[in-house]
């Protein structure tokens, strides 16, 4: 099965390729074309995540192929491992230092409106002030502007940093990276897609958004 991811924007290219997954009755290959690297790695993350084998390929310039073998035995175990790590998420709660469930959004690098120079102390310090907490956040988003707060030269990149060495997922949304000129400058954290960004958020207990 072969799906053209060409020319689509994020996540459409990861949206197409799930729906073309769960069609397949059996086990097969599924090949995607797409036409950037952020594609790429989104769809990889895409089979990991989903314990499928997925190998990529570039054809040309902005020309890409990926191509995911579909196992229904590994799609049911790592769903089977999924509902598993829910389980283990709310029996391991009192001990654990993250808040399962927990999800702060950071979609600009200031903090609220009114005078600029404000909101971005105010950033820094919310951002510092979640590193306090006796529970940390399960995932940190960040996009549109928040992308640049987990880039070389944020004032609150240390911080960030802290809270990815104890655990906490801190995803930075490809499509703004890429928007912005910034992802050469990445400096913590994984790049993500609307896709899981939105399917973060629809997990999550807790939302937090300053």
């Amino acid at each position: 099965m072969v799906v053209d991811g060409r020319g689509l924007a994020c996540p459409l290219p990861v949206v197409k390729t799930k729906k073309a997954v769960e069609e397949l009755k059996e086990d097969g290959v599924v090949t995607v074309l797409v036409d950037n690297e952020i594609a790429v790695q989104n769809l990889t993350k895409f089979a990991t995540q989903r314990n499928l084998t997925v190998e990529s390929e570039k054809k040309a310039e902005k020309e890409y192929q990926v191509d995911i073998t579909v196992s229904r035995k590994a799609l049911r175990k790592a769903e089977a491992e999924l509902n598993a790590d829910d389980e283990e998420a709310e029996v391991e709660d009192a001990q654990d230092m993250k808040k399962p469930g927990l999800v702060v959004v950071l979609s600009a690098n200031v903090m609220g409106g009114g005078d600029e120079k404000l909101g971005v102390s105010l950033m820094k310090a919310f951002v510092f002030a979640l590193t306090k907490q006796d529970r940390l956040p399960e995932s940190i988003l960040l996009y549109n502007t928040g992308a640049y707060l987990s880039c070389e030269g944020s004032d609150s990149l240390e911080d960030l940093k802290c809270m990815a060495e104890e655990g906490v997922n801190i995803m930075t949304c490809g499509t703004c990276l890429d928007f912005y000129g910034i992802k050469e400058k990445l400096a913590v954290g994984t790049v993500t897609n609307m896709y899981d960004i939105v399917e973060t958020m629809e997990r999550a207990k807790t939302i937090v958004r300053p």
